[in-house]
């Protein structure tokens, strides 16, 4: 049966007195004695929003923070800056001398010269302006993403600020008081891919104009919503992208992004990770920039989330935090969002953390019920979690790290399990993507199971908009998907022009009318 209606630099003036003047202040003291810019503000009417903001960059201190390169490992053990393996960002590089991961590092020591007043009340007076380019969610968070950047070079679309709503109906469903959506998919492009495709595509903006020959075009694999993503800010940019997409195994309407904003799109007759190799072999041979979460770059500006859900709850820390995992870069880009608030002294915990796999491509799930002693790659079979199908993660090392420092989960969930928890919050008034179904299942299963209390606050990151993934909910509300019985189906009832049969069909559905 098919469904009827579905169709195909630091800001100016005050912020550069706090470095002239204070930039030496000790943490702690009892007044903020500089004051962020007031939120505001549209600019008056014929204003370059731009170049006010070239205006304010080019004021004293714009320097004052600064990040680098360093290798993954030193991360780990917890000496980041004590590496001395270091490299510029204007470098093009993705891994370390031993062939490793990189991280991003910022310069803790001298953030840590502004107290948590100051931060706090910073990021929170340019939510909501059309300031270039605090506007965004990622860069109103600028000086702890990428300190170093002009803002002429910034290609933002204001992405970010997406709603934290209150799931009260499901969460009672769950016996739960204060379970949160956090509605990441909300966004430019329909996923939060977005948050961190603004700072990657703004560094190779940047790069461009410094060293033309080196980057000519960026390139990724995707399984559908890191593409859309790229391709919307290289449009933006006017920047050539090529994306490789594995043939028959992602949605319409992620298909049709990228084919909208002029990207090259090159389907291949592999899965992803047999596209991800690929991308590699070309960026090592072309000057065409690697865009896939193995470049840390895209993390930066997806940790901002987790200081958003932050911000969102007035500074108070989520017991929980449950989020999709395929190639695993997200849940350790909102470790590292949360952690940096907590090594500044915004927040004094941090949350636990939940990642959620589909059974069908779950390498983390199985490694983690080992104990972590053993990784081992899978090969990933088909899910309606489209985006996570992912067998050999390339940050798992990220992913094991985050889940270790916040004593976190790995759970599961079958296909029948994520498109009946998607389907049944759907009941609700959400409209889920399969990955959230993921996180749902994920969530249900640690309620009943009473790992998560009734009363933990508890966050379910939603990383795309179910729209962009239509032709499953067709598919389940139709009940056409072999071995899935579809619990929560609803077709559409077919009746004729007649008054007595709209009557019926209405009486069978609210026998109380």
């Amino acid at each position: 049966m098919q469904l009827l209606g579905f169709s195909q630099r630091l800001a100016a003036g005050a912020q550069a007195e706090a470095l002239r003047g204070t930039a030496c202040r000790p943490q702690g003291r009892a007044q903020v004695v500089v004051r962020p810019r007031a939120a505001a503000s549209v600019e008056a009417p014929g204003r370059d929003i731009r170049e006010d903001a070239h205006n304010r960059a080019n004021l004293p201190g714009s320097d004052a923070f600064n990040s680098r390169y360093v290798p993954f490992t030193s991360v780990e053990a917890g000496t980041p800056r004590g590496s001395e393996e270091q490299y510029s960002l204007d470098e093009v590089l993705y891994r370390s001398r031993d062939g490793g991961l990189l991280d991003v590092s910022h310069d803790m020591e001298a953030l840590a010269h502004f107290d948590a007043a100051y931060w706090k009340k910073l990021f929170d007076g340019r939510i909501g302006t059309t300031s270039w380019p605090f506007g965004s969610g990622v860069w109103s968070k600028k000086e702890w993403v990428l300190p170093e950047i002009s803002s002429d070079d910034i290609v933002s679309m204001f992405e970010g600020n997406s709603n934290l709503f209150w799931a009260e109906r499901f969460g009672h469903e769950l016996g739960m008081s204060d379970l949160w959506v956090k509605q990441c998919g909300n966004s430019h492009t329909g996923s939060f891919k977005d948050l961190g495709m603004t700072v990657l595509v703004s560094q190779v903006n940047r790069l461009r104009k410094l060293k033309p020959d080196a980057v000519q075009a960026v390139g990724c694999a995707s399984t559908g919503d890191t593409s859309a993503a790229l391709s919307a800010y290289c449009a933006a940019a006017g920047i050539p992208s090529i994306v490789f997409l594995p043939a028959d195994k992602i949605s319409l309407a992620q298909l049709v992004q990228p084919i909208a904003n002029g990207a090259l799109v090159l389907s291949i007759d592999t899965d992803f990770d047999g596209c991800m190799k690929l991308i590699q072999e070309v960026t090592q041979s072309c000057p065409i920039y690697l865009a896939n979460s193995m470049n840390s770059l895209r993390l930066e500006g997806q940790k901002t989330a987790a200081i958003e859900i932050l911000q969102q709850f007035n500074w108070q820390v989520p017991d929980w935090l449950i989020i999709p995992g395929g190639n695993l870069g997200n849940i350790y880009a909102f470790y590292k969002g949360f952690k940096m608030c907590k090594d500044l002294g915004l927040v004094d915990r941090l949350p636990r953390l939940v990642c959620a796999q589909a059974q069908n491509a779950n390498p983390l799930y199985l490694a983690y019920k080992s104990g972590y002693d053993s990784f081992q790659p899978v090969k990933a079979q088909t899910t309606f979690a489209s985006a996570i199908q992912i067998g050999d993660p390339v940050s798992i090392n990220r992913a094991v790290l985050a889940l270790r420092e916040t004593d976190g989960i790995v759970e599961e969930a079958s296909e029948e399990e994520l498109m009946d928890a998607a389907a049944r919050a759907d009941l609700t008034g959400m409209f889920n993507c399969p990955h959230t179904g993921v996180a749902l299942s994920a969530l249900t299963k640690l309620r009943e199971r009473g790992v998560i209390a009734p009363s933990d606050r508890t966050v379910v990151v939603s990383t795309a908009h179910g729209l962009k993934f239509a032709q499953s909910k067709v598919a389940y509300h139709s009940k056409e998907i072999e071995g899935i019985g579809g619990k929560y189906a609803n077709p559409p009832v077919q009746v004729k022009e007649e008054l007595g049969a709209v009557m019926d069909a209405i009486r069978t559905k609210f026998n109380q009318l």
